[in-house]
């Protein structure tokens, strides 16, 4: 997909500073913006719909982050407010909910669906200078600095999570003086496809093989033939991309009885237990790069606050998705964000958070992330490659933490 082509370097984001102070739909010169009052962050979340399993989780993340961070203080003396609605995961009603939530709350703050609402909405969020966005997307597209001032990506993007994999697979053969053969099997969305090149490219310099990619639509496919193309280049490792569950143990099952038992490997949002639980069902170790902790985990001080939460909040949770802890880590980047602008003893404008954002080059997760990490580009380059222990039904880290 083609980059957004909006005019955001920074010399526009300045400018778009001046001309807010004095005209434009979202001007936000109140004295909440200037340094009282509560620090707003707006949501519009799929609770209803297609993705509903993983907007519930991300809107229940993030409220309960604003909960327990206003327990533990709030945010430079202020307390944090969330206003959320349901998009349905439809654009125009997630573009409808940013205008209303813009107008009544007048956000610091704004988390959104999916790429297409970062795109949609990112000229009215540089034109407004008071917000900064985040969402679930991983794609680069939304990564990128230069065209997205606005905006922060709370893990590695779809690229680097192939990267490290490939590292991984590389220090992995080595060890075991292997030559493994790779194939891809991806769908055809921006999910799918988006980190497939960068894949592709960290696979060559490692020398390592690509014997196959195969493309698919997100659902409702016959495998069958695309099991026959890898039935012919029989490769030691499948990676899927761009599934949450189907039609991957389709594919598994017609593999084992073409005779193929490669490995399965997938990332981020392919790795949730929908798919390591069916996967395992028929004896495959799902083995894949996950941009969080999971929530299982005792070695996360901040995985650990959020059982403890959500022990009290929500005890009928017995599990916490990667969707409720990449929310909480949205949370966690606008509340440091805000943090440092506010220590600055500068207004929370965009250009001020920005800043804020981009000095960040050594920020502490509490383990969300193993090491500290640097956030200076938009972004968390960093992921750790997680197996499934089928004794323990959970997965369990494979590899340290990897940075590209």
């Amino acid at each position: 997909m083609s980059k957004i082509k909006l005019n955001l370097n920074r010399r526009s984001v300045l400018q778009g500073i001046g001309a807010a102070a004095s005209s434009g739909p979202f001007v936000m010169r109140s004295a909440m913006a200037q340094g009282t009052g509560d620090i707003v962050i707006g949501a519009s979340q799929p609770i209803t719909g297609v993705f509903s399993f993983a907007g519930t989780a991300m809107n229940n993340g993030l409220g309960d982050y604003v909960q327990w961070k206003n327990a533990n203080g709030g945010v430079g003396g202020r307390k944090l407010r969330y206003v959320s609605e349901d998009s349905g995961f439809k654009l125009d009603q997630g573009v409808a909910i940013f205008k209303k939530i813009m107008a009544s709350d007048k956000p610091n703050f704004f988390y959104g669906d999916s790429t297409q609402w970062v795109k949609a909405v990112a000229q009215d969020v540089v034109t407004s200078n008071s917000v900064m966005t985040s969402s679930t997307s991983l794609a680069s597209v939304v990564a990128d600095a230069s065209t997205m001032p606005q905006h922060v990506v709370p893990g590695p993007t779809y690229p680097h999570l192939h990267e490290i994999l490939m590292e991984h697979i590389a220090k992995t053969a080595a060890a075991a003086g292997t030559k493994p053969k790779i194939a891809y099997v991806y769908s055809d969305t921006e999910f799918g496809s988006d980190g497939i090149p960068g894949g592709r490219a960290r696979a060559k310099k490692l020398g390592l093989e690509i014997v196959e990619e195969i493309i698919t639509k997100q659902s409702g496919i016959d495998v069958t033939p695309e099991v026959a193309k890898l039935r012919r280049s029989k490769p030691d490792i499948v990676i899927f991309q761009g599934y949450i569950l189907a039609p991957m143990p389709e594919f598994v099952r017609q593999m084992k009885e073409a005779g193929l038992e490669p490995q399965i490997m997938g990332t981020a949002w392919g790795l949730d237990r929908p798919a390591y639980d069916s996967l395992g069902a028929l004896g495959v170790k799902l083995t894949g790069v996950s941009a969080y902790s999971y929530g299982h985990e005792t070695t996360s001080p901040m995985i650990n606050n959020m059982r403890d939460y959500l022990a009290k909040a929500r005890p009928d949770l017995k599990s916490i998705s990667p969707f409720y802890i990449s929310a909480w880590m949205s949370g966690m980047l606008f509340g440091e964000i805000a943090e440092r602008t506010i220590k600055a003893g500068k207004p929370l404008e965009l250009a001020n958070m920005k800043a804020a954002l981009e000095s960040m080059t050594d920020w502490d997760t509490g383990g969300i992330v193993g090491p500290k990490v640097d956030v200076s580009g938009h972004q968390i380059p960093a992921g750790r490659v997680y197996s499934y222990d089928s004794a323990k039904k959970t997965m369990e880290p494979a590899s340290d933490w990897i940075k590209v």
